[in-house]
């Protein structure tokens, strides 16, 4: 059985990209090896990884990675998750099919910490909502 290889791609690496490994993983079990990074490296956002505790996936274990990190992979599957990752996203060799979601960035969110969890809670839903479906719609035998 083919193992997918899927990258996730945002700016920082540090929230969206983050997430949705988490859920991407989850979904596809061992139908996939999923990868996160950033056209930068910001560090795995505390909020995040409590947010996606919240829901049962732990990411704690995860890293902050460049994409140029990840070079000499042949991806099947490279998902931005923001548009200025998209934007900035190098060039892939090979036949990685490019999927792209303009995500809000959680980490932007202001006001009081509950509306600033609020804000994760809502954009994780999302990202979650799209992973699932990704999941489906794209890994035949999942």
């Amino acid at each position: 059985m083919k193992k997918y290889k899927i990258l996730v791609l945002c700016t920082g690496n540090s929230c969206r990209s983050q997430i949705a490994h988490g859920y991407l993983q989850a979904f596809a079990g061992d139908l996939a090896e999923v990868y996160s990074a950033g056209v930068e490296t910001h560090g795995v956002n505390p909020k995040a990884i409590a947010t996606m505790a919240d829901d049962g996936i732990d990411i704690s274990n995860h890293t902050s990675n460049n994409i140029s990190e990840y070079q000499g992979i042949d991806f099947d599957f490279v998902i931005t998750v923001c548009d200025n990752a998209k934007e900035r996203c190098p060039f892939f060799p090979g036949q990685a099919e490019k999927f792209h979601y303009n995500f809000p960035d959680p980490a932007k969110a202001t006001g009081t910490q509950e509306a600033i969890r609020e804000e994760f809670r809502r954009v994780r839903e999302m990202i979650k909502g799209y992973c699932r479906d990704f999941i489906r719609e794209q890994l035949p035998s999942a």
